[in-house]
């Protein structure tokens, strides 16, 4: 007898009945009497008295329960009254996020959280939940089987995982079968994202983004995003947090330049009335408004080296203590940080503790300028002038060819952030309808026609190039840029004196 059926009583009937199931899944002709089909199956089958299957969105974020059976009969799926998502049920999440099957002999409701199973008279005893792969082995959903006497249900695992599986891939099969007829033959609605993480950009860089990102939403690590000024890296912090398995709690933002030591320290921990003069009430701390959610701090190399030590106990221990209190206290917060410095030339530097460096490293993400990603610059600009127009409550606005190319031959220091500044500003000036290359005003460092300079001049203007981009990357910070180009503090400054360049070009 082969292994699949070693433990399911009564084998050869056991098998007859299961390639019958799939025999009549296989002629089912549309998606609500295949995913019926499958529940059915699988409580009769096993002899228990409820089977549910929950399957995950086109984003493979959101967990919903789309058929049951119980006691003998199909339940109704009314979709207004349906739970939106399963975030909170942890046996669940912990199938679907390590994909392990899940047999629990012997229920405890003190110690198990069994919310998704309906309410009924006899307590349910015995339960069994497994991932559905599809033909990627990626994970679609959760088979789940449940009765109200105590019984081993282990040795379904294997059969219902083949069957659960051929239903995702006729689910699928049926729905490209089916979507020309159902797609409506109208306008079409572009998407902005290609992703569905909610940012725009098909280009090779954002697509190695999008895939890290893939990989680190139901994991619990800490994330480090890293790029230039400008790249969008709260958005993609808010991306890991929306579509991860913490967007049903809070998302909390703090830019850890915009304060003072004493007043961060106070927003991160929070503080105790008579913590110190002027704390006439108790104050809670940003790590307890972000408890099991996400907590992003923006420009951690800005961090003070004492408040670096505090974090990194945090990360380590998940716990806080209020200025002004004696006692810690647990939290649990996702610690995403984002920064444009180099953090490892910082710890070098000593400005930047080690052990925090490795610790916020464990998800490192780093961002690409926009530069790196050309054929993304024109699929951004019409995105911003759309959201533009609208807000305007104006129609669309046309390209003109000769503004795309101009748009395209700009490299963008400013990155997205400026892309965005400079199209708003077009839609505003634009009054005929018609997007022209005057309405959009670029930094053009290189606009000074090259014939008639010499060797000298030529590289002075390069140079002149170099060290205003490598400024505007660190926002004016002319000790970041110094160390990024290595060279001494004074030399860059008598080299900006000699090139001309003052803090107002930056």
């Amino acid at each position: 007898m082969p292994l699949l059926f070693s433990q399911v009583p009564q084998p050869l009937r056991y098998a007859e009945a299961l390639l019958q199931r799939f025999a009549t899944l296989a002629r089912a002709v549309n998606a609500d009497a295949l995913l019926g089909g499958l529940v059915e199956a699988a409580a009769q089958l096993s002899g228990s008295e409820l089977s549910q299957l929950y399957l995950l969105d086109d984003s493979h974020t959101r967990l919903t329960l789309n058929a049951e059976w119980q006691d003998g009969l199909l339940q109704p799926r009314v979709v207004a009254s349906l739970p939106s998502d399963y975030d909170g049920e942890q046996l669940l999440q912990y199938c679907l996020c390590q994909n392990q099957v899940l047999s629990l002999e012997e229920l405890d409701s003190s110690l198990h959280q069994i919310g998704f199973l309906p309410d009924t008279s006899r307590a349910w005893r015995s339960l069994l939940c497994l991932p559905l792969l599809d033909e990627h082995k990626r994970v679609n959903g959760l088979l789940l089987i449940a009765s109200q006497t105590r019984r081993e249900l282990q040795g379904f695992a294997a059969s219902f995982g083949h069957l659960g599986s051929f239903v995702i891939a006729q689910l699928h099969l049926l729905q490209r079968l089916r979507s020309p007829r159902i797609d409506p033959p109208t306008i079409s609605t572009i998407t902005p994202c290609a992703s569905g993480y909610g940012l725009i950009g098909d280009s090779a860089p954002m697509r190695s983004v999008y895939q890290l990102i893939g990989k680190v939403l139901h994991n619990p690590v800490s994330v480090l995003l890293a790029g230039e000024t400008g790249t969008g890296k709260e958005l993609v912090a808010r991306a890991i947090h929306d579509c991860g398995a913490r967007r049903s709690k809070a998302f909390v933002v703090q830019n850890c330049a915009s304060l003072p030591e004493n007043l961060l320290e106070s927003e991160l921990f929070g503080y105790r009335k008579g913590a110190f003069t002027g704390a006439d009430r108790d104050h809670q701390g940003l790590f307890d408004a972000a408890h099991g959610g996400t907590l992003f701090l923006d420009e951690i190399g800005d961090m003070p080296l004492t408040l670096q030590a505090k974090l990194l106990r945090v990360l380590q221990e998940g716990e806080v203590r209020p200025l002004g209190n004696t006692e810690t206290h647990k939290v649990d917060v996702r610690i995403i940080a984002a920064t444009h410095h180099n953090l490892r030339s910082l710890v070098e530097e000593g400005r930047f503790r080690e052990d925090l460096f490795y610790r916020l490293a464990q998800f490192p993400i780093e961002l690409p300028a926009l530069r790196e990603r050309d054929q993304d610059i024109l699929t951004l600009a019409r995105h911003f002038a759309d959201k533009a127009s609208a807000f305007l409550q104006r129609d669309p606005c046309r390209w003109a060819d000769s503004t795309l190319d101009h748009l395209a031959g700009y490299s963008f220091p400013g990155n997205v952030r400026e892309l965005k500044g400079v199209v708003e500003r077009a839609v505003l000036l634009c009054e005929g309808g018609e997007l022209l290359p005057e309405h959009f005003t670029l930094r053009q460092d290189t606009s000074t026609d090259d014939n008639g300079m010499n060797l000298r001049q030529r590289m002075e203007r390069v140079e002149r190039s170099l060290l205003l981009d490598c400024l505007r990357k660190n926002r004016g910070n002319q000790t970041s840029a110094a160390c990024e180009l290595g060279l001494p503090r004074r030399t860059l400054l008598y080299r900006m004196q000699r090139l001309n360049i003052s803090p107002a070009d930056v």
